[in-house]
């Protein structure tokens, strides 16, 4: 789960500009900091899609205690917030070019406050469902707004790094997710068990995410409005406070917006169709987006506690390899962040391909030779344990450092200007229906094939996603976005 970062070598604009250009935009000392408050303040919305992401994970067997659902049923609750995230990435776009950035995210705050307070009060799965797809729509609209505005106030010889920000902050809420999990279950004696105010400690398990919606709602309501958009609504001289303060040379700076707006126009979809078919980097765009969740990935951030309960863990330990996984997915986005611009793209995602695959089948060869107890659940010897840990957390290395930031850096720099944001609107939105897809479908297939089976299918779709990359996917490392 990571978000699309603009190669270093563009401005404000978004138009790739040349090193010796860098000097226009150079921030100073004073403004570099000012610069890293505002991006920290979005990346909160990136900390908050981790967290919304996780948080369920550590609560699925409770809530199918507690609403009485079956597998298919507690899968589609699970699942549920997928849908929101596919509506909200596809039009938390519009409305920012609409509204502005900063209105926009104060709605999004609210959006995951409002699904934080729901989701713990839900009485029913109808309305634990209705609730997860309010957070949906936030998460969804995070995924395009954080980089969005990030992107538009950082000077250009600072972005990536900045930029970094979003998924080192969306696998921080993740793991952050796994241990508020881990603590409550252990203080509470389980995830059903009862706890504050006779609530179950499922229930203040959604309801701890309302602290960090709270610091997001507070920190958007301390931030300017993008300069960019201000000056596409005529609101120069506010821009131009904004530039100052981020450092450079302001007028010059708004000048190339404006030079840039003349020549734009708002994405559409009829922008996707060359020739009276749907354009072929856009077909590699929207296979980019389902592999990376038809390789699993999220079954482990989602079921974890599930996944490892069926392989014999007691919950608390269940928790706690969360944790480690959580803290694994942390520690192997930094050499991503640092190899991405040096190795390059295509490179990265053919050594995750073959990682993933490799490591999946030594899963699905665990569990598919291990025995059955009473409960049907697998008996797997200590070492057999210990390997199928171990693979793993190795998957998720292998992704991290790949497919986790790598897919959203290529749909950001891989389309042409004139059908960028449509193409990213479409692609982005294949992505969270895809994740809806492996999500709601695990828990039945866990019942029906096992996790060997399970495991086996997300091998198989990393050993295709291998040659896919190595015949179609372009390596853009050190291209212009123009070039594209």
């Amino acid at each position: 789960m990571a978000e699309p970062v603009r190669g270093i070598e563009a401005d404000v604009t978004g138009r790739a500009v040349r090193p010796a250009d860098a000097t226009i935009l150079g921030g100073t000392t004073d403004g570099s900091a000012y610069v890293i408050a505002l991006s920290s303040v979005a990346a909160l919305g990136g900390f908050l899609f981790g967290f919304d992401s996780g948080v369920v994970n550590g609560t699925v067997d409770a809530l199918a205690r507690a609403f009485g659902t079956r597998a298919a049923t507690t899968g589609f609750a699970v699942a549920s917030v997928l849908l929101g995230c596919a509506v909200g990435a596809f039009v938390a776009g519009t409305i920012a070019d609409r509204y502005g950035r900063r209105p926009t995210m104060l709605l999004n705050a609210a959006l995951f406050l409002l699904s934080a307070v729901a989701t713990g009060l839900a009485g029913s799965a109808g309305v634990f469902i209705a609730s997860r797809l309010v957070g949906g729509l936030a998460i969804g609209a995070a995924s395009v707004l954080a980089p969005m505005y990030i992107a538009e106030v950082a000077p250009a010889q600072v972005r990536g790094r900045l930029a970094s920000l979003q998924q080192m902050a969306i696998v921080s809420g993740l793991f952050c997710a796994f241990l508020s999990n881990d603590i409550l279950a252990r203080l509470a004696g389980g995830a059903g068990a009862t706890f504050w105010l006779g609530a179950p400690a499922w229930r203040w398990m959604f309801w701890m995410e309302a602290v960090p919606s709270v610091a997001f709602l507070a920190g958007v309501l301390l931030i300017p409005e993008s300069p960019r958009f201000l000056v596409g609504h005529g609101k120069r001289h506010e821009a131009r406070r904004v530039f100052a303060r981020i450092g450079g040379d302001a007028d010059a700076l708004i000048r190339q917006v404006e030079q840039s707006l003349r020549g734009e126009h708002r994405p559409r979809l009829s922008d996707l169709i060359i020739g009276g078919r749907l354009a072929p980097v856009v077909w590699i765009g929207i296979a980019l987006a389902a592999f990376q969740q038809f390789v699993g990935i999220n079954i482990i951030f989602y079921y974890g506690e599930v996944l490892w309960k069926s392989a014999g863990a007691t919950e608390q330990w269940a928790l706690r390899i969360n944790l480690l996984t959580g803290l694994v997915n942390i520690l192997a986005t930094i050499p991503a962040i640092a190899l991405v611009d040096r190795v390059g793209r295509k490179p990265l995602l053919l050594v995750g391909s073959a990682g993933m695959a490799a490591t999946l089948a030594v899963m699905a060869a665990v569990f598919a030779t291990a025995g059955l107890g009473a409960d049907g659940r697998p008996l797997l010897s200590h070492v057999a344990a210990v390997t199928g840990l171990a693979a793993a957390n190795l998957y998720i290395v292998a992704f991290a450092i790949s497919w986790g930031p790598v897919m959203w850096v290529l749909l950001g720099e891989m389309f042409p200007n004139q059908m960028r944001g449509a193409a990213l609107a479409v692609s982005g939105s294949t992505n969270w229906v895809a994740n809806f897809a492996v999500t709601v479908t695990f828990l039945p297939m866990l019942n029906a094939v096992g996790l060997g089976g399970a495991y086996g299918l997300y091998a198989l779709a990393a050993l295709v996603s291998l040659p896919f990359v190595w015949g179609f996917v372009r390596e853009t490392r050190g291209k212009t976005l123009e070039q594209m």
